[in-house]
């Protein structure tokens, strides 16, 4: 059969053959056991519900034998023979422009290069699943390949409930993910409905189809590190930054490293992932040993070298050496996934990466204590650095939310001694070291309205890209020759980027790019790409953005961690985002349950939109994203941040139908 026949075909009425695990793959870990013997009957009740009923007494064995290995019924049998990766758009079957989109972006996230655990339809952050299985991913593709301009797809936590009459406005598609109920948002509540098969966790562009790779991060961790270096009033040449993980997301350090110039250490557990990101060319050199880093590092800083040396083993271990060592680290951070930390997001120091895999999967009680003894040795070898005055920040995986509730020293007391209790009253804020967002990403970007702006070609054509790339510089340049002094510094490190990128080697898997872009420039790139592809000039382009955004995400120790009003923990944001998004023209949008921070700690909403040349979608790109970033400065202003203040005040300026309710500032004098 060709590709697109196996697209159209869905569920196959026959049972292809079984395949075998392929232990080349970077598989997921196996989950733990949590299911009671008739919750497993339910699960594999759910699993089979997919397939006609003579199938039912072949599969249920199978399937179960799944269950019990890995925790998870993938039904690896169904996973298709064709390649996966991101083909033309032409190359997909199907009645609507739009649908063909979301087929080609779906499989981007399950691309082998893109993919963290493919097999496991799990595209980074160890749990950040696009599906539950593959039957709804074969369903779901087929639906797409059926589907008109008039019809709506609905998506539930991956399994694909149908096609409904819609409109040609309407999104074509509309995700949910991880959706629960308040009180079950615990990591135990995803293992367990999670392994019956009724949801999922998304991550945040994994589950929303909107994923491109570490480069959608890349550009976020440059903009980081070069403010972080600047907030110490340094320059970040000869300097260092030590950080961990080398997966999905946290994969991007390196590179941004390189680029922002300075000398970066990134630990890396995982031997597969330290060999993917160093043949990628994401990082430059691979060191094993302690001794030959700390040599290799002195020798950097001797020469003002610009590299990036990924330490295959526990980060623990390099904060512990280089303060044995005397090694001054400048900027420090980690990028574990430890939104996850039970199952793969953390290994703890002193046991290897297979003994721990077999340790959360048979001892799991045992292997939270063990990464619970890690944070405290871990966040104590931190303190040490920073009393010499390294430069900490949490990245927004929830290294502090967990480091303290393993009991770590991550508070301070009244006379500035580190603690493992908050001596605030508002307990949430009272961290020794700030998120990124509060010191760096929230004030000088979120703020004023910057914030991920991706596109993808769907023709699959570098030129393709290689012209948008030109396209958006010379727009971003424009706009700054009559830009605010408060933004000049964002518009120069974002031209900065564009022309670099081509040099840096950014695209794995589809053609795409990111770059940071308030309101006014997403609007005004997307309208000149929408005419080159009305000219011919270019091929029809995909425009998204990551959730770690300005308006899609509530998430009080993230992307709201800059929200002092007390509003941090509230969702409402993300709720309203995703529904403008949705009658504002947007082809398709999610909302999430969960994050880079963890299940039930974030609400986060995405879209995708596709650009085809015509007035329809002039029209949309301009309610929509005009709405997609105002929407959050309009909250952030509420909460009386200076720069949101200052960038909705410009919008009400720019678009006289705006009129946002902004804050009047009480006197602290008041107080006293």
């Amino acid at each position: 059969m060709t590709f697109k026949e196996q697209i159209l075909q869905g569920i196959p009425s026959e049972l292809p053959s079984k395949k075998e695990y392929d232990l080349a793959i970077n598989h997921a870990p196996k989950r733990k056991e949590i299911l009671s013997e008739e919750e497993k009957q339910l699960a594999l009740k759910n699993a089979l519900r997919y397939f006609d009923k003579k199938h039912h007494a072949t599969l249920l064995p199978e399937f179960s034998e799944e269950l019990e290995k890995y925790g998870r019924i993938y039904m690896y049998r169904f996973r298709p023979n064709y390649e996966m990766y991101a083909r033309p758009i032409e190359e997909y079957p199907g009645k609507s422009q739009q649908a063909k989109s979301i087929m080609l972006m779906i499989q981007n996230n399950l691309d082998y290069a893109v993919a963290q655990h493919p097999h496991e339809l799990i595209t980074y952050g160890g749990n950040g699943a696009v599906f539950q299985n593959w039957a709804q991913y074969l369903l779901t593709m087929q639906y797409l390949s059926e589907m008109t301009d008039e019809q709506t797809l609905v998506m539930y936590s991956g399994h694909p409930m149908g096609l409904f009459p819609s409109h040609k406005n309407a999104p074509r598609v509309v995700v949910t993910n991880g959706m629960m109920i308040p009180n079950y948002s615990q990591p135990d509540d995803w293992e367990k409905f999670n392994a019956l098969g009724v949801t999922q966790y998304g991550q945040m562009t994994a589950g929303s189809y909107m994923y491109i790779g570490p480069q959608g991060i890349v550009h976020g961790t440059t903009i980081t590190v070069l403010n972080g270096f600047r907030k110490i009033n340094k320059s970040p040449k000869g300097n260092v930054f030590v950080t961990a993980g080398l997966g999905g997301m946290s994969g991007a350090q390196p590179k941004a490293g390189n680029i922002a110039g300075c000398i970066t250490v990134c630990a890396e557990v995982n031997e597969k992932a330290v060999h993917t990101r160093h043949s990628q060319g994401w990082v430059d050199e691979v060191v094993t040993d302690l001794d030959a880093l700390v040599s290799r590092v002195n020798q950097a800083k001797e020469n003002q070298e610009t590299v990036s040396i990924a330490y295959h083993g526990n980060v623990v271990e390099v904060w512990e050496k280089f303060d044995e060592a005397n090694v001054y680290i400048d900027l420090g951070s980690d990028q574990t996934s430890l939104h996850n930390p039970w199952a793969g997001g953390y290994y703890p120091v002193g046991i290897s990466f297979e003994e721990a895999n077999a340790m959360m999967a048979e001892q799991p009680e045992l292997f939270k204590v063990k990464v619970q003894e890690s944070l405290r040795r871990h966040a104590a070898a931190i303190n040490k650095h920073t009393a010499k005055g390294t430069y900490f920040f949490d990245y927004g995986n929830a290294f502090l939310l967990e480091a303290s509730r393993a009991g770590a020293e991550v508070y301070k007391d009244e006379n500035g001694n580190f603690c493992a209790q908050s001596h605030s009253k508002l307990a949430s804020e009272a961290f020794a070291y700030p998120s990124y967002v509060q010191d760096i990403m929230g004030p000088m970007c979120f703020d004023y309205g910057f914030g991920p702006f991706r596109w993808v070609c769907t023709s699959g054509n570098p030129k393709d890209l290689e012209k948008t790339d030109k396209i958006a510089c010379e727009v971003l340049e424009e706009i700054k020759q009559n830009s605010p002094e408060e933004i000049q510094q964002q518009m120069a490190d974002n031209i900065q980027w564009i022309k670099g990128a081509q040099e840096n080697k950014l695209v794995v898997g589809s053609q795409a790019r990111i770059l940071y872009a308030d309101a006014e420039g997403r609007i005004k790139i997307a309208k000149a790409f929408n005419k080159a592809i009305k000219k011919g000039k270019i091929g029809p382009v995909v425009l998204g953005r990551d959730h770690h955004d300005v308006s899609g995400t509530d998430s009080p120790y993230r992307e709201t961690s800059n929200i002092y009003d007390g509003s941090r923990f509230t969702s409402d944001m993300a709720i309203h985002n995703v529904i403008g998004d949705s009658f504002r023209g947007a082809t398709w949008v999610s909302i999430h349950n969960g994050g880079g921070v963890g299940w039930g700690e974030v609400i986060n909403g995405g879209f995708g939109m596709l650009l085809d040349g015509s007035k329809e979608a002039s029209k949309r790109l301009k309610s929509m994203l005009f709405w997609d970033v105002n929407n959050g400065i309009a909250r952030r202003s509420w909460a009386r941040n200076d720069e949101a203040i200052f960038a909705i005040k410009r919008a009400m300026e720019a678009n006289k139908q705006l009129k946002v309710t902004l804050p009047n500032i009480v006197d602290d004098a008041l107080f006293n």
